[in-house]
């Protein structure tokens, strides 16, 4: 039996599906769901856009508020309360530097899009051979 879960959202359709799997066969589990803003970098152009805000902490946040959002909707629709959090970084590292305070992960497989599937994946494929807590892969 799983009493804490991490489920990661960037949102994916994907994503949305393992917080829908955490919640459907994990009903007992603490649920928190962690969204990721990448961190900015010369490669990554939307994140470049919080390099240039005055508030980085404001604009890092107000992005991952849909996320946060839809994950809220999909929690009621189960009758379920779920906790938030959202970091800034680099989403495989930041993911699984928490793992180690869950039972597991349910993240999903990949995105919708191919540079979705390329870069979801991609994190999804870390997290599986990094993580210290057992990886539940929805896709």
């Amino acid at each position: 039996m799983l009493d804490r879960v991490l489920v990661p959202m960037g949102g994916s359709e994907m994503a949305e599906r393992a917080l829908e799997y955490a919640l459907e066969n994990h009903p007992d589990a603490d649920v928190t769901v962690l969204t990721v803003v990448a961190e900015p970098t010369g490669l990554m152009g939307d994140a470049m856009g919080l390099a240039l805000e005055d508030d980085f902490e404001a604009a890092a946040t107000e992005r991952a508020e849909a996320v946060l959002e839809r994950a809220q909707e999909l929690a009621a629709e189960h009758d379920a309360e779920i906790d938030t959090v959202i970091a800034v970084g680099r989403p495989a590292r930041e993911i699984v530097r928490r793992a180690e305070d869950y039972d597991a992960i349910a993240i999903g497989t990949h995105g919708g899009s191919l540079a979705d599937r390329l870069f979801v994946g991609n994190v999804a494929k870390t997290v599986f051979q990094r993580s210290p807590v057992p990886v539940i892969t929805v896709r």
